[in-house]
């Protein structure tokens, strides 16, 4: 039944840019699957990623959040520890938290946030956290004194971006049943903050292509517009 409906769905697709106030009621209206899909935006960006100059990677807090509360792992002591209990961390832990991660492969949080001095028993868990994401940066908030800001945030909706290596950012921006305009600032807010990361070593046109689509439709060409050349 679902394939059906995709392809429902897939042959009332233009083959034109939409503008957001566009493509988010298609989406809306057109939903394949019966449970909350999460809409996502896709940005084709003109780098070569394979060139520290040219990484394109940074955070952003979307102003109507994902939909859910992540998980929120702080690597702390002391102080700091108690800070992170108070801001409404769900995990907080010191030496032994990286103990059992690496022991255990223990993966039950959607952040990391660490301070710098435990970033030395942080550092063993690359190979654990790295693939999936979850490795503490300063590059993204998540290696700061400032724990308290770092867990605010995160729960307000903070997403990070990062450019893949075929040159392309994959950002969730909430879910089917938010409402069009909330929908419509994330997906704005998102592609505000990557035009604003563009290095300047990026010659040519930096924003080559988004598209939208939710959890199991197809996918529709955003319009860009000439300020994000």
């Amino acid at each position: 039944m679902a394939g059906k409906k995709y392809r429902n769905a897939a042959e009332k697709v233009e083959q034109r840019p939409y503008e957001l106030s566009e493509a988010i009621p298609f989406l809306k209206e057109n939903q394949v699957s019966k449970f909350d899909e999460t809409v996502e935006l896709h940005m084709n960006l003109g780098v070569d990623p394979r060139h520290a100059d040219q990484m394109v990677r940074g955070t952003v807090v979307l102003p109507h959040g994902l939909g859910k509360t992540k998980r929120v792992l702080v690597i702390a002591q002391g102080d700091k520890a108690k800070e992170a209990e108070e801001a409404g961390a769900d995990l907080v832990g010191g030496e032994e938290m990286v103990d059992k991660i690496q022991k255990e492969n223990f993966l039950d949080y959607d952040a990391v946030v660490s301070t710098p001095d435990m970033m030395r028993f942080v550092g063993k868990l690359g190979r654990v956290l790295g693939p999936r994401g979850l490795m503490p940066n300063p590059k993204t908030g998540t290696v700061t004194q400032d724990v308290k800001a770092a867990v605010d945030e995160i729960k307000a909706g903070k997403v990070e971006f990062r450019v893949d290596k075929g040159g392309v950012i994959h950002v969730p921006v909430g879910k089917l049943s938010f409402d069009a305009d909330k929908l419509q600032a994330n997906a704005q807010t998102l592609i505000d903050a990557v035009v604003k990361a563009k290095p300047s070593a990026a010659k040519g046109r930096y924003v080559e292509r988004v598209t939208m689509c939710s959890t199991m439709s197809p996918s529709l060409e955003v319009a860009t517009g000439d300020s994000v050349s």
